[in-house]
């Protein structure tokens, strides 16, 4: 049934990490229980009355390869065609794992588009040019499902990885009604004040005033890891109320979150929260 328009409580932006939905040491293995799992709480969302957004990291089905021929620093003269070759692969690959998540969200009865950014977007970081007005939809409209990307960027650097962060930071501020911007990863409950190694433990209102250590999976990730998630998530909550870091392996905390207004994860506000 279609929601009535005037029932609609916001938009839920929603990130699903990397690191949730694949396995980041093996070359393009799923999690699916993690995708399952999420897909289903994508239709509760919308039963709920709320749009979700959906975005998606690329873990294994990007990092790695991007990682060994450097996609993240542009074209380099003396290996710009095994490059170039590297970058059809992974917007191949890419577009491969958005599918295995949009068949999913049919298996649940949610209509859902893929929305690859090599295709409407230029440039990297979150200064990328790009229409945004094709996340706006209404309630009952298809769910709208894009991710981190290899995009033509303008002068000598050719391509670039456009973040699944910075997708999240410029769709969160510039879509219309936003009311929760969702980063799930995988593992972890949400920001800790020191790496889960050292036994860190979860830091649950987050400002920048807040002191954390943090690492970064250098070996495979190219995006920025948590800092990058934490910087956005940031800017993010200068304009949005629900701003939230939670683990994906928990997908009930979404809807506790949604009903409830607060789970177990990090909230992040901006200094004026604080």
């Amino acid at each position: 049934m279609r929601p009535k328009e005037e029932s609609v409580r916001g938009r839920v932006v929603m990130k699903l990490g990397g690191s949730l939905i694949t396995n980041k040491s093996s070359p393009k293995g799923l999690d699916m229980r993690a995708i399952e799992d999420t897909c289903s709480v994508v239709k509760s969302i919308i039963g709920d009355g709320f749009i979700p957004i959906l975005i998606h990291g690329a873990g294994s089905f990007g990092h790695i390869l991007a990682k060994k021929w450097s996609i993240q620093d542009g074209s380099i003269a003396e290996i710009v065609d095994n490059q170039r070759e590297a970058v059809i692969q992974i917007r191949m690959d890419m577009r491969e794992l958005s599918s295995v998540v949009i068949s999913c969200l049919e298996k649940t009865g949610v209509r859902s588009e893929m929305l690859p950014p090599s295709d409407w977007a230029i440039g990297t970081g979150p200064s990328f040019e790009g229409d945004l007005v094709r996340f706006e939809r209404s309630a009952g409209d298809i769910v709208p499902v894009t991710f981190g990307d290899v995009v033509d960027t303008q002068g000598s650097s050719e391509f670039g990885i456009l973040s699944g962060d910075d997708l999240m930071l410029r769709i969160s501020k510039e879509v219309s009604n936003v009311s929760h911007s969702i980063f799930l990863m995988g593992g972890v409950d949400g920001v800790l004040d020191k790496p889960p190694t050292e036994g860190g433990s979860l830091v649950r209102l987050w400002s920048p005033n807040t002191e954390i250590e943090h690492e970064h999976e250098s070996e495979v990730d190219v995006t920025g890891g948590i800092a990058l998630k934490i910087d956005r998530a940031s800017e993010i909550a200068e304009t949005v109320d629900e701003v939230w870091i939670l683990n994906g392996d928990n997908p009930e905390r979404i809807m506790e979150l949604l009903r409830d207004g607060s789970t177990t994860g990090t909230k992040i506000v901006d200094s004026r929260g604080t």
